[in-house]
C-alpha cells in the first residue's frame, strides 16, 4: 500500500493542501513568496505533485521544480519552515508520526531543486 493510500487518498491530500496553504501564507517568513500568486492554481499543482510523490494515481504535469522555484531565492530556512508546516498539517489530520516521517523522507531530496539562496 502506498503512502497515498495510507493517508486516505485524494480527499486527504486535498484537505492537507488546503490546511497547508493556510499555514504558509500566514507565516511571516513565507508569506512574501505567495504575494500575487494564483493560489487556486498553485493548490491544484500542489495536490497533483503531492499525490504523485506519495504514490497516488495523479500525474504531475507542472514545471520542473528547479525552474519553478529559481526566481524565488528560497533559503534552507524557508524550505525547513515549509516542511514543518506540512508535518504539522499532516499531524492535525491524524496522519501517524511514522507516516509523516516517510513523507518527509520522500520530499527531502527536493531541497536541492528548491533552495537557491545561501
Amino acid at each position: 500500500m502506498s503512502i497515498y493510500d495510507t493517508i486516505g487518498g485524494s480527499a486527504a491530500v486535498g484537505a492537507a493542501v488546503d490546511d497547508f496553504y493556510v499555514r504558509v501564507i500566514t507565516d511571516p517568513k513565507l508569506e512574501g513568496f505567495f504575494t500575487g500568486t494564483d493560489l487556486a492554481r498553485l493548490k491544484s499543482h500542489q495536490r497533483a505533485f503531492i499525490a504523485a510523490a506519495l504514490g497516488g494515481p495523479e500525474l504531475y504535469e507542472g514545471r520542473d521544480l528547479a525552474a519553478a522555484h529559481a526566481h524565488l531565492a528560497i533559503a534552507d530556512e524557508h524550505f525547513d519552515a515549509v516542511v514543518a508546516h506540512l508535518a504539522a498539517t499532516l499531524a492535525s489530520l491524524g496522519v501517524p508520526e511514522e507516516t509523516i516521517g516517510e513523507i518527509a523522507a520522500a520530499l527531502a531530496p527536493l531541497r536541492a531543486d528548491v533552495v537557491s539562496a545561501g
